[in-house]
């Protein structure tokens, strides 16, 4: 069954951790709600003396109508036995009631801890990890954890009514009551046997569910591209594989957690007819009552069954485990970016400066080789080249979304490293090349970089776009459902959106990885205005695709393989006849070629 793990391998970040580390951990999400399990402690012990009563009082009556029975003490017993189960019900019911309100609290924290972890996580995070398993974490893996609480306060309750019962079979039979004793580390020793199997296939099974959440979410998002090349099939055959790989894993789990089980049935039986045989001795030699034999057979019971819950608590524990461990990986995961002190940003010139800094995604390939530029307070530097040339590096690592590994990165003067990230972040908008819009209206989506701002702000900063036309467009105007990532909105009215979105920010530096969509000539000419409005006083930093862009910057770099090549003005560029010259030629005069041919079609 080898290629059932093919696939399955850990995430990066994932790590052991002992047993003792995860129980301390969990015990810390629990300190807060000591009370309330104090309380769930005591409900415990008082059912279990319940459930023990049950049993002994039973034993009484045997021996009583054994030998001078009465219609009063038969109802005398069964009312003993009838209040000895609604108490040990509603010793239970507070038992529940307090421990799944406990349970609740602590899933619901253990919850935003997660969530909270993984939007806090840098780029290159999600970059390497896909966001159905990074979901299936914080929700899955979080649920089944609270399970294991459950099934913790249910095995004490059994275990405590073993102890009790003991205490009460001591004084009946000193002997065979260490004879039931001794059975009890063979038990142990089966139910505990299980124990690295157990986490070893629970881990696996969450790996594949985590797989396939993943494969499921990815299928989901690009299915518009999957049915434009009619590949439904392609993607349901590979669902299938790993759905069948899911269903090998699942029944490997199930053959091995439910072994334990007749494993464990062999072992009771046995004892349980040794027990016998030397309970009947005892009853002939050492005048053992019935009813106290009676009581020893249901102990057999009382020994067996919580053994029994343990083989099946453990698999179902370490289960637990498991999850908690996966959730706390994610939650412990180092960041990459990682900032060097908490220095506060309020207000910022926009001088940006790259000093012999080098930048790679990954270990195999350098993107920046050694990368220096300046560029001034309110300067407009378009950055042009092929693709892999470093531009969206370079804007990225301004916005602080990736680690460098040397070099140096200043703003204003200042080691970025050394930033409070979030402050710093505000004084920073970036428009990336496909605009994102959550689910809401346009006027919630434009709100979203300033969420104390009013309508008024939000129209304002609208209609500073264009002339506010484009609004015209829209069935609602600014209540407007943009749907599901924008689906509604063309390509087009997303860009002016997230430049109004941009506006309303009023950033020091602006960031803009110009879209490549095709946009009608009067959207191109609204964006263009909202660009220019934007761009005004502030530094801003634009991966250029569109040859007006490059005109209207103060500077161009001309960028290839990470290394700047030349830079100017598109004039003093063009008259150089080098690599920029080439690609004008190529691409900015062919697409403006093509703007001209499209806007005569449309007058």
């Amino acid at each position: 069954m080898g290629f059932v793990l093919d696939g399955l391998d850990t995430e990066t970040y994932d790590r052991n951790y002992s047993d003792r580390e995860l129980l301390r951990r969990i015990v810390r999400y629990f300190e807060p709600h000591t009370w309330h399990m104090l309380l769930v402690g005591f409900m415990i012990a008082l059912d279990s003396a319940a459930g023990t009563a049950g049993p002994i009082l039973i034993s009484k009556a045997i021996d009583l109508l054994a030998y001078t029975p009465s219609t009063q003490a038969i109802l005398l017993l069964a009312g003993g036995v009838l209040l000895l189960g609604v108490s040990s019900w509603g010793f239970n019911y507070i038992r529940q009631f307090f421990s799944a309100q406990v349970v609740g609290d602590v899933v619901l924290q253990l919850r935003e801890d997660a969530f909270n972890a993984t939007i806090q996580h840098d780029l290159s995070f999600y970059d390497e990890h896909p966001s159905g398993k990074v979901v299936s974490r914080v929700t899955s893996d979080t649920q089944d954890f609270s399970s294991v609480i459950t099934l913790t306060t249910n095995l004490v309750s059994q275990v405590l009514l073993v102890v009790i019962l003991t205490g009460w079979l001591f004084t009946i039979n000193p002997w065979l009551t260490l004879l039931l004793l001794g059975m009890t580390p063979f038990a142990a020793a089966i139910a505990l046997s299980f124990r690295r199997v157990a986490r070893e296939v629970t881990q696996r099974a969450r790996r594949v569910t985590a797989k396939v959440n993943a494969q499921i979410q990815e299928s989901i998002s690009g299915i518009m591209v999957a049915k434009s090349f009619r590949q439904e099939r392609a993607i349901y055959d590979e669902f299938d594989e790993t759905n069948r790989q899911s269903y090998q894993v699942g029944l490997r789990r199930g053959l091995t957690l439910n072994t334990i089980f007749p494993i464990m049935g062999i072992a009771s039986g046995l004892g349980v007819a040794t027990l016998i045989y030397a309970g009947g001795i005892a009853s002939r030699s050492a005048g053992m009552t019935p009813g106290n034999w009676y009581l020893f057979m249901q102990a057999v019971g009382f020994y067996w069954w919580p053994m029994m819950n343990i083989a099946s608590f453990w698999s179902q524990f370490q289960d637990g485990l498991s999850a908690a461990e996966r959730v706390f990986a994610l939650i412990d995961a180092e960041p990459k970016v990682v900032q060097t002190a908490s220095e506060a940003v309020t207000t910022l010139e926009g001088r940006i400066t790259f000093r012999h800094l080098v930048f790679s995604y990954t270990d195999g390939e350098t993107v920046l080789p050694d990368f220096s530029l300046d560029v001034r307070p309110k300067e407009t530097v378009a950055l042009v080249g092929h693709t892999g040339a470093g531009k969206s590096s370079i804007a990225r690592l301004i916005a602080r979304f990736y680690e460098f590994q040397s070099g140096e990165l200043l703003i204003d003067g200042r080691d970025v490293r050394r930033f409070d990230l979030p402050q710093y972040r505000r004084h920073i908008g970036l428009v990336p090349q496909e605009p994102f819009l959550f689910s809401g209206t346009v006027r919630d989506n434009i709100r979203y970089s300033q969420p104390g701002a009013t309508d008024e702000d939000v129209r304002t900063a609208a209609t500073r776009i264009g002339s506010g036309d484009w609004l015209a467009g829209l069935p609602a105007g600014l209540d407007t459902d943009v749907g599901e990532r924008g689906a509604n909105l063309s390509m087009g009215q997303r860009q002016l959106v997230a430049l109004a979105r941009v506006l309303l920010k009023d950033p020091a530096i602006f960031i803009l990885d110009e879209a490549t969509a095709s946009v009608d000539p009067f959207t191109e000419t609204q964006i263009q205005e909202g660009l220019e409005m934007i761009m005004r006083d502030r530094t801003a930093i634009v991966i250029a695709h569109r040859l007006s862009t490059v005109k209207h910057a103060d500077r161009t770099i001309v960028m290839d393989h990470g290394r700047i090549l030349e830079e100017g003005t598109h004039d003093t560029l063009m008259a150089q006849g080098g690599h920029y010259a080439e690609l004008y030629n190529t691409y900015f005069r062919h697409q403006s070629l093509e703007y001209i041919e499209t806007f005569t079609a449309v007058e």
